[in-house]
């Protein structure tokens, strides 16, 4: 299959890879979106129907969720075309292979994604070195298991509430996408006050008006169980959750799950983005427009990078709690006092932040002398 690459702009990217080996089935794609902070963070995803156009998109989000929370790296994003499910031997062998062939690419960092976690960064690490979130004994902050992303989220949350006169205690909360994001956006949303009504993984969906016992969910997960096997919920199939009424939806999982085609079904007071691109930008003016709250994905779930600079920095697990909470909270409520003063919509107010402070690192770049791009000097 052959993926033409155009797209772009005065951001970047600054380069495109593609790697690719027959012999053991290894195609990856590597997009490095702009470095003018520092070497790029961003995550390896795993998935069968990865796409080119997908990583730049995420790695353009990187860029953005680096530059809005103040960290020295820039945007970046690989992809791995594969179940990430397979036997831990194969993937392995992808892993290391993917790992060996980006050894010189030294702008970029490998971090866990979707389908890939601290185990396989602990391989990345023996092959090249290169990497964070990697396992405690490998002296890493393991971000997907003390729920650095999801702590973030319910600290964006938690200001968004004030925006469109909402209490967490007592909110009714859907997540989309019970995974590593998803179930601790829940934990500590639950330890606010909210109340978890429905969830859903890849296979299904349980519902329950009443609320879902968190723990017994996080245990059927742990179990490899979906958590449409949950006993005192309803079972639903995964898309239906779009369809339940609540306070707070929660979108965890893969990019444009709400789009034009189905954002009219959507019946919430805010979403928060757990994941990176959950909504099109046609859906998000859809959903500004019908009076829902959205708060952008690289504003909102930017815990789990800020977790990963300050481990790359050497810091301590008990060290990124409180800057994740302190760098969110300030710009979520800085993106939403923006889009509130100006009527524009929150992504407006977020990239317009970000894109401002990347060109500000860009000018002290060498080649901003050669440059006439709009915001050099």
């Amino acid at each position: 299959m052959t993926e033409i690459f155009d797209f772009g702009d005065d951001l970047g990217p600054t380069k495109v890879i593609h790697v690719y080996e027959p012999s053991i089935e290894l195609r990856a794609i590597l997009v490095i979106d702009n470095v003018a902070a520092g070497p790029s963070v961003g995550g390896v995803r795993m998935a069968p129907d990865v796409s080119v156009e997908e990583c730049f998109r995420l790695a353009r989000a990187m860029t953005m969720k680096n530059a809005a929370a103040e960290l020295p790296h820039g945007g970046g994003k690989a992809v791995l075309f594969g179940d990430p499910k397979m036997p831990a031997r194969d993937k392995q062998k992808l892993l290391r292979a993917m790992a060996s062939s980006l050894r010189n690419v030294e702008d970029y960092i490998f971090a866990p994604d979707m389908g890939t976690d601290e185990v396989c960064m602990a391989w990345v690490k023996d092959e090249i070195g290169r990497v964070v979130g990697l396992p405690r004994e490998l002296g890493g902050i393991p971000l997907d298991e003390i729920g650095a992303t999801g702590w973030g989220l319910a600290h964006a949350a938690d200001v968004a509430a004030s925006f469109c006169d909402l209490a967490l205690r007592g909110a009714r909360v859907v997540v989309q996408g019970f995974g590593a994001v998803g179930k601790h956006a829940a934990r500590f949303l639950i330890d606010k006050g909210a109340v978890l009504v429905a969830a859903s993984d890849s296979r299904g969906a349980t519902f329950n008006a009443d609320g879902l016992d968190i723990h017994a969910l996080m245990d059927l997960k742990q179990a490899g169980k979906s958590v449409s096997d949950y006993a005192g919920g309803t079972r639903l199939e995964p898309e239906a959750v779009i369809d339940i009424e609540c306070d707070i939806w929660v979108p965890a999982a893969r990019p444009d799950v709400i789009n034009e085609e189905n954002v009219h079904r959507l019946r919430s007071k805010m979403m928060i983005q757990g994941a990176n691109i959950p909504a099109t930008a046609g859906a998000e003016r859809s959903l500004h427009e019908s009076g829902i709250l959205c708060v952008p994905d690289f504003i909102a779930n930017a815990g789990g990078v800020i977790c990963a600079a300050m481990e790359y920095q050497g810091a301590g697990e008990s060290m990124v709690f409180p800057v994740i909470e302190d760098k969110i909270r300030r710009n979520t409520r800085s993106v939403l006092d923006a889009a509130a003063s100006q009527n524009i919509l929150p992504r407006e107010a977020a990239v317009d932040l970000a894109t401002k402070r990347v060109k500000r690192a860009m000018n002290y770049r060498r080649y901003s002398l050669f440059s006439s791009a709009p915001g050099f000097v």
